[in-house]
């Protein structure tokens, strides 16, 4: 019996191309809570920027895939970057390249500079666009996690100078930077360590790689119609896209509503 549902937000309960919550999804995190299912956000963005969510109602919220877990006004887990890859990855930046950053801080978010490339992600993602301040102004303090605008080709030596630290992605143009160690399925164990729910009695929606670990973790993994094929791969199963009603299919499919 499930007891728990952990969601991706973007390209899991929030369509890339409307921006919004399926109507069919909505219906169904009702019905899941109807039925004392508890339900929970698993997402690589900060509190601050999850904005498309309407006016569901969650019981948790997994943020900084994994770094900083909430249940209500209080912080069960939180994880940050160790500062000496912050000053590390400030330096690589000054001295070899620079590329946009968005800093992840407890209670806000600042980047060095935008350029197209950032604007265009920002407006795909319905994302709302930092506050820009200097280099070293935006690495000031207890760091959570970079939104770092770098390819898959420069991935190598930026990371290489970030040991404590682990790239996940989901998105060709940019890269969550996390602590090593964090992830989804250390925000999933925080949480129902938290409500004292079976590991087997849950279940998780995902759709990009920063899923992938949270996928395989829970008692049923399932990985959205639109997913890449390495996310579908670790799943138990694939269900239709966002778009075609992919959460509401699945919740069926294993009776969970």
């Amino acid at each position: 019996m499930i007891k728990a549902v952990f969601f991706d937000i973007d390209g899991t309960l929030v369509s890339f191309k409307t921006h919004r919550v399926p109507e069919s999804t909505v219906k169904a995190i009702a019905a899941l809570r109807d039925r004392g299912v508890r339900v929970f956000v698993a997402s690589g963005r900060h509190l601050l920027s999850i904005n498309n969510l309407g006016d569901l109602q969650f019981d948790g919220y997994i943020t900084l895939n994994g770094g900083y877990c909430m249940v209500g006004e209080r912080v069960v887990y939180k994880h940050s970057i160790p500062p000496e890859d912050i000053s590390s990855v400030v330096r690589y930046m000054e001295q070899t390249e620079e590329f946009p950053c968005i800093f992840v801080h407890e209670h806000a978010l600042y980047m060095n500079y935008t350029n197209e490339l950032t604007k265009d992600v920002f407006r795909m993602l319905n994302f709302p666009e930092p506050p820009c301040v200097s280099l070293r102004e935006a690495a000031k303090g207890e760091i959570f996690q970079l939104v770092a605008f770098f390819t898959r080709e420069q991935e190598g030596a930026i990371m290489s100078v970030m040991p404590c630290s682990e790239a996940t992605r989901w998105n060709p143009l940019f890269t969550d930077v996390i602590p090593r160690g964090s992830s989804k399925q250390v925000g999933v164990d925080k949480i129902i360590e938290y409500f004292g729910i079976p590991l087997e009695e849950t279940m998780a929606f995902g759709d990009g790689g920063n899923d992938i670990p949270m996928l395989r973790h829970v008692g049923i993994g399932v990985a959205m119609g639109n997913a890449e094929d390495d996310v579908k791969q670790v799943a138990d199963y694939v269900t239709a896209s966002v778009d075609e009603d992919g959460i509401e299919k699945a919740l069926r499919h294993f009776g969970v509503i």
